[in-house]
């Protein structure tokens, strides 16, 4: 849990991920009531994955150290 959430904190001060994508991911963080915040979540997941796939991987060796 620790390196999880230490990979989510380099990713959220990476400036290769676009702002508006972090402002999503921080938008879904929310504790709306309704699917809405979970669909936000699940975008922003999806593009990360497609699209930032390096990245994500670089965050994950960096929060295990």
């Amino acid at each position: 849990m620790r390196r999880l959430l230490r990979a989510a904190k380099f990713l959220a001060r990476d400036g290769r991920i676009p702002k508006p994508l972090r402002g999503l991911a921080a938008f879904g963080l929310l504790p709306i009531p309704g699917p809405l915040d979970e669909a936000a979540l699940l975008l922003v997941g999806t593009v990360l994955w497609l699209f930032y796939r390096r990245t994500l991987r670089e965050a994950w060796a960096a929060s295990g150290s």
